[in-house]
């Protein structure tokens, strides 16, 4: 085949399985075959709206089949897929599909957008069904673009991460190096295929091994358990939130969770205490590092180590490495990493050193082999000359039982330069004890350490994918 990206994964996929299921979503399953067969009638659709290759074409909506399908239609035409974030504003969507300049946008019935050629999932199934079924095999290179991915934009407008059909396939290999993959999993896709994670560290891994993947339009505890066992789920991606949601639900004792046997998380530190409750189900994390302009993958911790090095990231991956900066960054190169930011020379520089490794912003260590990930660099703050992590306290206080989740940022203060400020969401129906909290961290923490300013919160604002804006936080007046 000419075609040496993405886009050729359902027809290869279908010639070796076509009856095995591909996809399931709201009870409805569809095989190899047809998947084969729906992404190209929509690729011949698209064609005749004026993709080819190098264009962009974009999606808007949750997750649902026709995400995969469109994905893997733009890329039989060697287009360039841009999932969005449906959790934007209508101002924040309309930048990124003007910056990306979209040829077709594909999107939900209940977003509302303006654009010259998009294509409503209300009359989709029609749109698709006047496609042909003649094969397409368009010349595509491994090292063209495969997606824009669009960060979340803390620090300013978000910019456009390109990743290429070498970077998806290597992280691919990466995963399944550290993964037992098998061709009888059931993947459960509930995170949102927007999101780096979800979409090449479950998606694609399990249809490159033509596993089974339950698709999910949004994250709900009670489906999630209902689930995993009615379809004998073996293995799932979540966030530590995630993962925190399962461990507190009423069901959580009596749930089946027999089937599961890899709980891969990231995006986040995961507290030590949300570790045990899954240790406690003979359940284990398998923890990775990375971002989205790393595919995500850049290190990795296998279920053999993740007892003995629980809370790390793991040492680094087969395909690739990492270094530490002088200032403690932590630095990636490798097959998996961006080469650089849409559009946006000037962030494609200031993003990689002389030398060619991707400066990742996030501040690290080593031990035993082991990366953990201490924070944010612009997270860090400086008190009483003392360095003091975020995600480090954040873990202690999180220990507490009645702790549901806690962010951390260091706000100004004359005499000490900087302090914590600890914004708690106690367990619903808590009454909780902002004093009883500081006892609790004095034999936890060195007293520089301990937030000074606690605030109880009934919730913590967050980005589109999901991370805590610490931004927002910090302008909150004390």
């Amino acid at each position: 085949m000419r075609n040496a990206g993405l886009g050729s994964w359902p027809h290869r996929r279908a010639r070796m399985a076509p009856k095995r299921e591909a996809l399931t979503y709201e009870g409805v399953s569809v095989s190899y075959g047809a998947l084969a067969v729906r992404t190209t009638r929509l690729a011949w659709q698209l064609r005749s709206l004026g993709v080819r290759h190098g264009d962009r074409v974009a999606y808007l909506g949750p997750n649902h089949p026709s995400f995969v399908e469109t994905m893997f239609a733009a890329h039989q035409l060697g287009a360039i897929f841009v999932p969005l974030n449906f959790r934007l504003s209508p101002a924040e969507i309309d930048y990124q599909l003007t910056d990306c300049g979209a040829s077709v946008l594909v999107h939900a019935p209940a977003h509302v957008v303006s654009h010259p050629r998009a294509v409503s999932l209300s009359s989709y199934e029609e749109f698709l069904s006047l496609g042909s079924a003649e094969p397409l095999d368009e010349p595509v290179s491994v090292d063209d673009v495969a997606l824009i991915l669009y960060t979340s934009g803390t620090t300013g407008r978000p910019k456009g991460a390109m990743l290429t059909h070498a970077n998806l396939l290597w992280n691919t290999v990466n995963l399944m190096i550290g993964v037992d993959l098998r061709s009888d999993d059931v993947v459960l896709v509930t995170a949102p295929l927007f999101h780096v994670a979800a979409l090449t560290q479950t998606l694609l891994p399990s249809f490159v091994k033509g596993g089974h993947s339950v698709i999910t339009s949004r994250w709900d505890v009670a489906e999630c358990l209902s689930l995993i066992e009615k379809f004998g789920v073996t293995w799932m991606f979540g966030v530590a939130t995630m993962y925190g949601d399962l461990a507190s639900a009423p069901s959580w004792p009596s749930a089946d969770l027999s089937s599961l046997r890899v709980l891969l998380c990231g995006g986040a530190a995961v507290p030590d205490s949300l570790i045990r409750s899954f240790q406690d189900r003979d359940l284990v994390f398998c923890q990775g590092y990375g971002l989205t302009e790393t595919a995500p993958g850049a290190t990795f911790l296998e279920a053999w180590d993740s007892v003995a090095h629980a809370g790390s990231a793991g040492p680094c991956v087969f395909l690739g490495d990492l270094r530490l900066a002088s200032t403690g960054e932590i630095e990636v190169q490798g097959p998996n990493v961006t080469p650089g930011y849409w559009n946006d020379p000037a962030a494609t520089a200031a993003a990689f050193t002389d030398d060619g490794w991707f400066r990742t912003g996030d501040l690290g260590r080593l031990a035993d082999g082991h990366l953990y990930v201490l924070d944010r660099l612009k997270d860090m703050y400086i008190s009483g000359g003392e360095n003091v992590y975020p995600a480090e306290v954040e873990n202690a206080i999180a220990a507490h039982p009645d702790v549901a989740e806690v962010a951390v940022v260091g706000v100004p203060d004359e005499r000490w330069g900087e302090v914590g400020r600890a914004f708690v969401r106690p367990h619903d129906g808590v009454a909780f004890d902002v004093s009883a909290l500081r006892e609790f961290l004095l034999p936890r923490l060195a007293k520089y350490k301990i937030p000074v300013h606690v605030e109880v919160v009934t919730s913590l604002p967050r980005t589109g994918s999901g991370k805590v804006l610490k931004p927002a936080l910090r302008r909150l007046p004390l």
